[in-house]
């Protein structure tokens, strides 16, 4: 599937997208499988009450299920002005 990281998180990670291969069952699985890779991307998702996630480009919860997906995107909450 195509991870995408937007604002912050992906320059803790240094990558704006990657095709990451996962048995993560829900996308708190692949935080998981993620933050176990390298000290950039424990720090990107060490606290993710500060993050958001789309999946298929639809906001979803943390919980929510990878099965099917084709894209997971993570940001930080957007703020209007």
């Amino acid at each position: 599937m195509d991870v995408l990281y937007f604002a912050w998180v992906r320059e803790r990670i240094g990558l704006p997208r990657e095709e990451v291969e996962t048995k993560a069952k829900t996308v708190s699985e692949l935080v998981a499988e993620l933050s176990a890779r390298e000290a950039r991307y424990a720090a990107a998702f060490a606290d993710v009450s500060a993050l958001r996630v789309a999946l298929d480009q639809a906001l979803a919860d943390f919980d929510a299920p990878l099965e099917g997906v084709r894209e997971v995107a993570f940001f930080p909450p957007m703020t209007g002005g």
